[in-house]
C-alpha cells in the first residue's frame, strides 16, 4: 500500500536547510533540535524525497521503505501494517535442534523473485529444513548483486518484488512451518547510491574496514538507525531471526556494545510477541563472548558461525591446504573442532601470523550456538571461479560432507542446491551502473586471484551478466541420477535428526571422537550413536557393532564385529 502514511522527520545534522518534496509539492522543514528536521503539520503522499541545502534534485529517505526507480530515485511510501497476514497461529521455532537453508533470492529460481521462491518452499519442507536464511534483500544499485552492497537498509529491493512480496514470502514460509532468518549488513554500506553521509555522520571518516568506511557507532542517532532497522525486520516483517554480517567490523568503544543492545531489544520483542527471535553473528574472531549470556557478561547473541568447521571439513575432503586452509591439514583439526567448537581458540594461526581465538566454555555452552556449513555463499563465491564441492568431489565424499554437517553436534546450515549436488557455480557477480566502478571491481578481482596463482582468463568478470545467470540453480537436475541419490541422503539425515535424540543433544560432553590419520578413518560418538567415516579410498572394517541407521553407500555392511566401510563412505550406527 502507498500513500496515506505520514512522512517521518529526518535526521540531517549536516544540512543547513532541508525541504520535503512530496508528489511534486515542496514543504520546507524546520529544525527540531539534535539534527532532526520535521514538517510543521503531518504530510502524506506517495513519492517523496529530501532537498538538502542548495540541491535541485531530491534524494531518497534514509529510512525509505520502497525504491521503485533505483536507489537514486524518489522514495515511495509504504504501510507494512496494511498487509493481511495469515500467520496468527505461528509460534516460531527455537534454533536448538534446527536446520538452516541459505538462499539468495536472485539465483534460487530462474525468475529470481520472492514470489517465485515461494513456489519452491515445499522442496525445503520435504528436505527437512527448519529455517530459510535469506541473503540481504535491502536496496542496492543495479539489477543484481549478492546483497552486501546495499545502501537503503529499510527497503526491500524491487528486483525481488519489493516489501509486500517480502511479506508474502514470510507468510508463506510460516504457513509451511518454516522460520525466516534475514541476513543484514550493519558494518558498511555499498559503494554506489549511498546518500547517508550527505545527511549526517553515519560513517567514520577515519575508520575503515575491508569494505570501506566503518559505521559511526559513537552517535546515538546512528545506533538508533540500526536498532530500528532490526525492529523493522522482526516486527513489521514477522522475521524469526537475523544473521548479522561480519560483526568483527563493528567498531564500538561505548560502555554497552551495539551487539549487546541488539540482543537486549531482540529478547524484549521476543517476550512481547511470544515466540523465539534469534540473532546469529558472522564473526572472524572465534570469540565465544558473542554468544555468552548477558548475565555472564557476554553480548547475549544466540549463535555464531564457526568457519573453523568448514575449513576442517573442506580440507579433510579435498586435501586443499592453501591460504587459511593450511592449519587444517590433519584430521586432528576436525576432531578438535567437533569437540571444542573452534580449532583456533588461542592457538597460532599461520594465515594470520598471530595467536587467534578464545576457547569455548564446553561445560556450559550448548553446541547449537555454533552454526556450521560445509559450503556457504562466502566459501563458494569467494573462490576464483565460484566452484562448489561438486566440481571437486565424488558422490561418496559429498555424502560425507552432508553427514558431518547434519549429524554433528552443531546447528547445520546448507547452501542452496548443495542438497542435490548442484553443478552450477555460485560466482561473485555485480551490476554496478557506473562503468568506472564496474571496471575497478573486475580488475580488483583479477589482481586478487593473480596473487594466488590463478590465470586471469578463468576468473569470471563480476560485471558480465552471464556471471549472474550462470549462478542460477538448475532445478532440472533435482530428480536425476546421482543428484536424486544425494538428495535422498540429505532427506534421510534430516529425518534422523528428528528421530534420534542423540543427534540433537546440545552438550559438548555428549560428543567424543576417534580417528586414524594414516588410515583416514574418523568416528564421532554421540551418546549411544556412532557416526563412522572413511575419508580414504581403501575399504576398512571398524569395531562399531550395532544397528545400521543409515549408510551412504550400498556396499556398507554390518557384522557382529562392526561395520565395513568402502572408500569415501559413512555409516550411522545405534550401539
Amino acid at each position: 500500500m502507498t500513500g496515506g502514511v505520514p512522512i517521518a522527520p529526518v535526521w540531517a545534522p549536516r544540512a543547513t536547510r532541508v525541504s520535503l518534496v512530496v508528489d511534486g509539492a515542496t514543504h520546507p522543514l524546520v529544525d527540531s533540535g539534535d539534527g532532526w528536521w520535521a514538517t510543521t503539520e503531518p504530510v502524506t503522499g506517495d513519492e517523496y524525497g529530501f532537498l538538502l541545502d542548495d540541491d535541485e534534485t531530491p534524494v531518497p529517505d534514509p529510512r525509505s521503505r520502497r525504491q521503485v526507480d533505483t536507489v537514486h530515485g524518489l522514495s515511495r511510501s509504504y504501510d507494512p501494517s496494511a498487509f493481511a497476514w495469515t500467520d496468527q497461529s505461528w509460534t516460531g521455532r527455537q534454533l536448538a535442534g534446527g536446520m538452516i537453508y541459505e538462499m539468495h533470492v536472485g539465483t534460487f529460481t530462474p525468475d529470481g523473485t520472492l514470489d517465485s521462491a515461494i513456489d519452491r518452499l515445499d522442496h525445503l519442507v520435504e528436505l527437512g529444513v527448519d529455517f530459510v536464511e535469506v541473503l540481504p534483500v535491502n536496496g542496492f544499485n543495479g539489477t543484481h548483486n549478492w546483497g552486501y552492497d546495499g545502501v537503503l537498509w529499510y527497503a526491500v529491493d524491487e528486483t525481488y518484488g519489493g516489501p509486500e512480496a517480502y511479506q508474502r514470502f514470510v507468510d508463506a514460509c510460516h504457513a509451511r512451518d518454516l522460520g525466516v532468518i534475514q541476513d543484514v549488513v550493519y558494518n558498511h554500506l555499498g559503494p554506489s547510491g549511498n546518500y547517508l553521509p550527505r545527511f549526517g555522520p553515519y560513517l567514520h571518516d577515519a575508520s575503515e574496514n575491508t569494505w570501506g568506511s566503518s559505521v559511526n557507532l559513537d552517535l546515538p542517532q546512528v545506533r538508533r538507525y540500526i536498532l530500528d532497522n532490526l525492529a523493522m525486520w522482526l516486527g513489521d516483517y514477522h522475521v524469526d531471526g537475523l544473521r548479522l554480517d561480519a560483526v568483527h567490523a563493528l567498531v564500538d568503544t561505548s560502555d554497552k556494545h551495539i551487539l549487546r543492545e541488539m540482543a537486549e531489544e531482540t529478547d524484549a520483542l521476543s517476550a512481547f510477541v511470544g515466540r523465539p527471535l534469534t540473532l546469529i553473528a558472522e564473526s572472524d574472531l572465534n570469540d565465544p563472548l558473542l554468544i555468552t549470556p548477558r548475565e555472564a557478561n557476554g553480548y547475549g547473541l544466540h549463535a555464531q558461525w564457526s568457519d573453523d568447521f568448514h575449513h576442517a571439513v573442506h580440507v579433510a575432503l579435498t586435501g586443499e591446504t592453501t591460504g587459511y586452509y593450511g592449519d587444517f591439514a590433519k584430521l586432528e583439526s576436525l576432531a578438535k573442532v567437533i569437540t571444542k567448537g573452534f580449532y583456533h581458540d588461542g592457538t597460532f594461526s599461520t594465515f594470520r601470523e598471530r595467536d587467534h581465538g578464545s576457547p569455548v566454555d564446553t561445560e556450559n555452552m550448548p553446541t547449537w550456538r555454533l552454526v556450521v556449513a560445509n559450503q556457504n555463499h562466502d566459501q563458494i563465491g569467494n573462490r576464483a571461479i565460484g566452484d562448489r564441492l561438486t566440481a571437486t568431489l565424488d558422490g561418496g565424499a559429498l555424502r560425507i560432507a552432508a553427514v558431518l554437517t547434519l549429524v554433528g553436534p552443531f546447528t547445520p546450515m546448507l547452501f542452496q542446491g548443495e542438497e542435490w549436488g548442484a553443478t552450477t557455480p555460485w560466482q561473485f557477480f555485480t551490476s554496478h551502473p557506473e562503468p568506472e566502478l564496474g571496471t575497478a571491481t573486475a580488475e580488483g578481482r583479477i589482481r586478487e586471484f593473480e596473487k594466488m596463482g590463478w590465470d586471469p582468463a578463468v576468473v569470471p568478470d563480476p560485471q558480465d551478466p552471464t556471471t549472474f545467470t550462470n549462478s542460477k540453480l538448475d532445478w532440472s537436475e533435482l530428480e536425476s541420477g546421482d543428484h536424486a541419490a544425494l538428495l535422498q541422503v540429505y532427506r534421510d539425515l534430516a529425518r534422523l535428526r528428528r528421530t534420534v535424540p542423540d543427534l540433537t543433544d546440545p552438550r559438548f560432553g555428549h560428543t567424543s571422537v576417534e580417528y586414524d590419520e594414516a588410515a583416514r578413518t574418523f568416528a564421532i560418538h554421540r551418546g549411544d550413536t556412532t557416526v563412522a567415516i572413511n575419508f580414504g579410498t581403501d575399504t576398512v572394517t571398524s569395531l562399531y557393532p550395532g544397528v545400521l541407521l543409515l549408510a551412504t553407500d550400498d556396499a556398507v555392511a554390518m557384522s557382529a564385529d562392526g561395520v565395513t566401510l568402502p572408500g569415501h563412505s559413512a555409516a550411522i550406527i545405534a550401539r
